[in-house]
């Protein structure tokens, strides 16, 4: 590591090696940066600001060769990361909020579906949706959904179409009190002619939507008390959701 300034150089430990203006001078001890635990995942720096105490959240696709990668955002929001992780979640505001994309206005209905807790996190499975464009090559299709909430702030999805599979891990930073950054890693084994910038350009245009949904909810905590809101079957993720964050005494960004 090398400070931009005064080209100090330090090792991986963060001690100071090699003082350019004083080479022959023996660092002094003092001169010691802060490290902290890191690892690159799926073209991400995943960093821990104390012992880590679980590895990165697993993305099989993310890694898989059959699958191509993708990395889109960040996207700013104005916003605690509960909400947007709930967004992400969300699966009946797909027909409006992404109508002529991920759903259809005249095609609502969520069939019931179930939701695990496990040791990992939460897991729902077989969710159907029909969407007009599903994965931004044009081509409409009824999708199957596989969720996954991996840590309070990253979950993904599979979402199937035959063999077909288009993946996207969504985890987010919080960078202040009232604001976030959601990183996206789409991963799909299909479409080889669509463009990345073209898949990305769709993501943009999808998180565009949900930033002005996020943005604008109130109360800005998310409640974990479930006599707060109103619920339908339909919002069975969220409801696990909250439960499992009130389970772990989660703090940051609920009420």
């Amino acid at each position: 590591m090398v400070c931009p300034y005064h080209h100090w150089e330090y090792d991986s430990s963060g001690k100071c090696v090699f003082i350019p203006s004083h080479p022959d001078q023996p660092p002094p001890l003092k001169a010691r940066a802060n490290v902290f635990h890191a690892e690159e995942k799926y073209g991400i720096v995943w960093v821990a600001l104390e012992a880590p105490s679980r590895e990165v959240p697993n993305f099989p696709e993310g890694e898989d060769p059959a699958f191509r990668r993708i990395l889109a955002g960040p996207y700013h929001f104005r916003a605690k990361g509960p909400r947007i992780l709930e967004n992400f979640l969300d699966v009946a505001h797909l027909p409006f909020v992404h109508a002529g994309l991920l759903g259809d206005p005249a095609r609502a209905e969520i069939e019931d579906y179930e939701v695990q807790t496990t040791r990992e996190g939460i897991a729902a499975r077989n969710i159907k949706i029909w969407q007009p464009d599903p994965d931004g090559t044009g081509r409409p299709a009824q999708v199957l959904y596989h969720y996954e909430v991996m840590r309070p702030l990253t979950a993904c999805f599979r979402k199937m179409q035959n063999e077909q599979c288009f993946s996207m891990m969504d985890t987010v930073t919080p960078i202040g009190g009232e604001e976030s950054l959601a990183w996206v890693v789409l991963a799909l084994n299909y479409a080889d002619q669509t463009s990345d910038e073209e898949l990305r350009a769709f993501q943009d245009k999808v998180s565009a939507q949900d930033k002005a949904i996020v943005e604008s909810q109130r109360p800005e905590l998310l409640p974990l008390d479930l006599q707060a809101e109103l619920h339908l079957r339909s919002d069975r993720m969220a409801i696990t959701y909250r439960r499992w964050l009130k389970e772990l005494g989660m703090e940051y960004g609920t009420a």
